[in-house]
C-alpha cells in the first residue's frame, strides 16, 4: 500500500513522486522506535499533502526547485512545532478543533482533492488556481479536450480499486493497479501514440543528506501553513492511535510521547528530503488487521521501501499519472464524512451548522482560512455555551425524595412558596450575570410569590471571584425583597470558597445543607414552628 500511496500523495502535494518514497523511510522508522502506538503507520497522507500544496503553492510554483525546498523546510518547522508542543505539554490546544470542525474541513478537503485531480483523470492540462471554484470552472471549460484513454484508464483503475477493497482491504489494490497500468503503458507505448501523461524518470538510490534552507523570511512565509499542518496532523495521528488502542488492552497511547515521536521523526526526515508526514488511517488499519504487534512491522516496511528505492524505481517510468489520480480519488472519497453530517443533523443541529459552515468556508476561502474560521467558531461556541449554561427549575418527584427538572417531568410537585434551581456549570465571570438575572426573572415572572430560594449547587464545580460577587449581590437583592436563601449540595472546594468569602456566615450556617431534600424539610419545619409560635403569641396577647 505504502509505495503507490506515497508516490500519489507526493504528486498531490505538488512534488515529484520520489519525495513520497523518501518520506516513507526516516519518519516511519523513527516513529516505530519512539511512538507509543504499535500499529500506526506514519508516512505521506492525503490531507497533509493538500495542506502543503494549498499553503506553499501560494509562495512558489509546485514542482519547481524553490517549491521543493520550501516543502521540505515546512516539514522541518512542523516537526519543531510538534516537538515544542510535546516539551511544553501544549497538546490540549488542538482540542479547540472540535469534531464538527474537523469533519467539515476533511469533507471540504475531499472535494478540493477530487476537483484538483480532474485534470489528470481526464488527461488535460489545467492551470492551477488558489480557489477551488476557479479550478472547477477550468475543468468544465476544458472537458471537451478530454484524453479518452486517460479517462478510461482512470475509470478502470477506480473500478478495480473499489472491487478489490470490497473483497478484502488486505489486498494491495493500489499496487496491483500500478503494476498492471505500468506494464500496459510500457507494452503499448501509450505515452507516444495517445499522449498519455506518465511519471517519467524516477531517481534511483537513497535520499542524500541535505540541510533545509531556513531563513527568517521563509519562516514568516510558511508560518500559517505550518500551524495548520501541525494542528491537523496532531488531531489526525492521535485520533488514529487512540482508535487502534481501543482494540488492544496491553498498551496505552501517551499523548506527549506521541508528539515527541512525531516531531523528531519530521525533523530528522527533513534532512533526508522528506515531505511532511502524518499517521495514515488506511495503512494503520491494514497493519493492525494483518496482526502487527510492535513497531517491527513498520521497520520491515522501511526495509522494503529501501529495496524499492535502490532497485525498482526505473520500473515506475511508464506509470500513468491518471492511475495516481485514481488512487488519490479513492482516498479522497474516504475523507468525505457524509455519515457524520447526517448524524449531526439528526442529533445536534448547532454542531451540524458548525460543520456545514467550516465545509463551505474551506471551499470558498481556502483551506487555511477555513480551518482558522472553524477554530474561531468552535471557541465562540464554547464561550456562548459557557455564558448561557443550563439552569433548571426543580420540583419534587411524587412519593420520593428526588427533585428533577419541571420541564422533563409533567407530574412533578411544586410549592408556590419555593423556587428551587440547579445551575449546571461553574459560576464564573462569563456566566455570573446570566445566573443572577435568570433567577431574578424567574422570581419577577412569578410576581415574587416565592418566599424562599433553594440553590442546588451539586453541578457547580467551581466559583471565581466574579461568581462570589454575584452571589453576594443576589443575596442582598433577595434580602431586600424578604426572600430567604438556602444553599445545598455544594462540593468541598466550592464550599471552601463560600466560607472564605464570608458568604457562608452571611447566608447563615443554618441555611447550608448537604442534601436538597433536607434543606426543604428544614424550611417546612421552621415555617410550621413559626406558625405555632405566632399562634401561641396571639393567645398570650388575648
Amino acid at each position: 500500500m505504502l509505495v503507490p500511496q506515497a508516490m500519489a500523495y507526493a504528486y498531490l502535494a505538488g512534488m515529484p513522486p520520489i519525495y513520497g518514497l523518501y518520506a516513507s523511510l526516516v519518519p516511519t522508522f523513527l516513529y516505530a522506535l519512539m511512538g507509543t502506538s504499535r500499529q500506526m503507520s506514519v508516512g505521506p497522507v492525503a490531507v497533509s499533502a493538500l495542506l502543503v500544496l494549498s499553503g506553499v503553492g501560494q509562495i512558489a510554483e509546485p514542482g519547481s526547485p524553490a517549491y521543493i525546498q520550501l516543502v521540505i523546510t515546512t516539514g522541518l518547522l512542523v516537526g519543531i512545532m510538534q516537538l515544542l508542543f510535546s516539551l511544553f505539554k501544549l497538546g490540549f490546544l488542538v482540542n479547540f478543533l472540535s469534531h464538527p470542525v474537523i469533519s467539515g474541513f476533511t469533507s471540504a478537503a475531499a472535494v478540493i482533492i477530487i476537483i484538483n485531480q480532474i485534470k489528470d483523470l481526464i488527461g488535460v492540462d489545467i492551470p492551477r488556481s488558489v480557489h477551488v471554484y476557479e479550478t472547477f470552472l477550468y475543468d468544465l471549460r476544458l472537458i471537451g479536450e478530454t484524453n479518452y484513454l486517460a479517462l478510461s484508464l482512470s475509470v478502470a483503475s477506480v473500478v478495480v480499486l473499489l472491487i478489490l477493497r470490497r473483497i478484502s482491504r488486505l489486498i494491495p489494490a493500489a499496487l496491483i493497479v500500478v503494476v498492471l497500468s505500468t506494464v500496459l503503458c510500457a507494452w503499448f507505448q501509450w505515452q507516444e501514440f495517445h499522449s498519455l501523461a506518465i511519471v517519467n524518470s524516477v531517481p534511483a538510490g537513497l535520499p542524500a543528506f541535505q540541510i533545509p534552507n531556513l531563513s527568517y523570511a521563509t519562516f514568516l512565509q510558511l508560518l500559517p501553513t505550518v500551524f495548520t499542518v501541525t494542528a491537523i496532523g496532531i488531531v489526525e495521528s492521535y485520533g488514529i492511535a487512540k482508535t487502534i488502542e481501543r482494540q488492544h488492552q496491553h498498551y496505552v497511547v501517551q499523548p506527549n510521547q506521541e508528539l515527541l515521536a512525531l516531531g523528531i521523526s519530521k525533523i530528522a526526515a527533513s534532512f533526508f528530503q522528506a515531505i511532511p508526514t502524518s499517521g495514515s488511517f488506511s495503512r494503520s488499519a491494514v497493519n493492525n488487521a494483518v496482526g502487527a504487534q510492535t513497531g517491527i512491522a513498520s521497520i520491515i516496511t522501511v526495509v522494503i521501501v529501501l529495496l524499492t528505492l535502490q532497485f525498482f524505481t526505473p520500473l515506475f517510468y511508464y506509470l500513468p499519472k491518471a492511475v495516481l489520480a485514481a488512487i488519490i480519488l479513492i482516498s479522497a472519497m474516504g475523507l468525505f464524512d457524509y455519515k457524520e453530517a447526517w448524524y449531526l443533523w439528526k442529533t445536534h443541529r448547532r454542531d451540524f451548522c458548525l460543520m456545514l459552515t467550516t465545509f463551505l468556508l474551506t471551499l470558498l476561502l481556502g483551506i487555511e482560512l477555513g480551518v482558522l474560521v472553524g477554530v474561531i467558531l468552535s471557541v465562540l461556541t464554547v464561550m456562548y455555551k459557557s455564558s448561557r449554561p443550563h439552569l433548571a427549575v426543580l420540583g419534587k418527584v411524587p412519593n420520593t425524595t428526588y427533585y428533577r427538572n419541571i420541564e422533563r417531568f409533567p407530574d412533578i410537585e411544586q410549592n408556590p412558596d419555593m423556587l428551587i434551581v440547579r445551575f449546571d456549570n461553574q459560576l464564573f465571570f462569563g456566566n455570573a450575570t446570566f445566573f443572577k438575572d435568570t433567577i431574578k426573572d424567574l422570581l419577577l415572572a412569578d410576581e415574587m410569590r416565592a418566599k424562599v430560594l433553594f440553590i442546588d449547587a451539586k453541578s457547580m464545580y467551581d466559583i471565581d471571584s466574579s461568581g462570589l460577587h454575584v452571589l453576594n449581590e443576589l443575596y442582598n437583592w433577595l434580602a431586600r425583597n424578604k426572600i430567604e436563601v438556602y444553599f445545598t449540595s455544594a462540593i468541598g472546594p466550592v464550599r471552601d470558597l463560600i466560607i472564605k468569602s464570608g458568604l457562608y456566615e452571611k447566608i447563615g450556617k443554618e441555611n447550608h445543607f448537604m442534601y436538597l431534600h433536607d434543606a426543604i424539610e428544614d424550611y417546612k419545619e421552621r415555617r410550621i414552628n413559626a406558625q405555632v409560635n405566632n399562634q401561641n403569641y396571639k393567645r398570650v396577647l388575648v
